[in-house]
């Protein structure tokens, strides 16, 4: 029987976390983790394609977002003790994950960090900012240079930055993605930006701004200092995606974690974007991904 739930979920500490559950009971979890910004709203090319795949879609807007209790200072580590207790709401000890852009830093948390991870697949997955021999900012459109730019000069600037940002995202239609983004859009991707899959990216960035832009904030803080475990702890089969053209997270982010993880498997593909590349190969990636299990 297939089903689909959204949960305001109550943790162990109090706080409260957005969850969204879809597909085949009792199949593997499928956790994703969404990028930056973003919420449990997640693409319904990805959903029917994990549930063709005989995986249970679960979804979890990361703390700050939507209506998730904000965590103040967390690192990207911390995403592990909030998936596990995900995990055990839903009463199930292994699943395989996933993380796209500022998702993929999650779950190569999860992979690390969390037991009952069978596999990890990343698209266009940021690179830790401390990473040997990777200029971090190289290849990145406008925006995201004046983005980050205001996060390394700490929380008071970011803030300053993405509140004059809040109030288009919060509001944002498929029809204005490309006009807001444009300097970080290449042509594939903008051509990508099109009908449900645009419709599915405006409504995640609407939810992701509901309370306003803590969790984006802290996303970005979590980026530009330790992500709390060393990618090389990763010894779970790892899939990376990157496409050549990617004007957020450039490709030598995913040539980096390509050498870096110990398992990876990595495609990396000239001619997509940052997201042209799901678009198009979401079966190829998920077909890897359960060849694990």
């Amino acid at each position: 029987m297939t089903s689909a739930l959204s949960e305001s979920l109550e943790l162990s500490d109090g706080r409260h976390l957005d969850v969204y559950v879809s597909g085949p009971e009792g199949a593997t979890p499928l956790v994703l983790h969404h990028g930056t910004p973003g919420s449990r709203v997640t693409s319904r090319t990805i959903e029917r394609s994990a549930h063709a795949h005989g995986l249970r879609v679960v979804t979890m807007s990361r703390p700050g977002y939507g209506a998730s209790t904000r965590r103040r200072g967390r690192r990207v580590i911390d995403v592990v003790a909030d998936t596990a207790e995900v995990l055990a709401w839903l009463g199930v000890e292994r699943c395989v994950t996933s993380g796209a852009s500022g998702g993929g830093p999650h779950a190569l948390a999860c992979a690390a960090r969390l037991p009952g991870v069978a596999g990890c697949l990343v698209v266009a997955g940021v690179a830790p900012y401390d990473a040997a021999d990777l200029n971090w900012l190289d290849a990145m459109g406008q925006d995201n240079l004046d983005e980050f730019a205001a996060a390394l000069d700490g929380e008071d600037a970011l803030r300053r930055y993405l509140g004059a940002l809040e109030n288009d995202f919060r509001h944002i239609t498929a029809t204005e993605i490309v006009d807001n983004m444009s300097s970080v859009l290449p042509d594939v991707d903008r051509a990508a930006l099109t009908g449900e899959f645009a419709d599915d990216v405006a409504r995640g960035f609407r939810e992701a701004l509901l309370t306003g832009v803590d969790g984006w904030l802290d996303d970005d803080l979590a980026f530009v200092h330790s992500w709390g475990f060393d990618v090389a702890e990763v010894i779970t089969p790892t899939m990376i995606w990157q496409g050549g053209l990617d004007l957020m997270v450039p490709y030598a982010h995913g040539r980096w974690l390509a050498a870096a993880l110990p398992h990876a498997m990595a495609h990396l593909v000239d001619g997509e974007g940052h997201l042209s590349i799901a678009q198009g190969a979401i079966d190829a990636m998920l077909d890897e991904l359960v060849a694990v299990l």
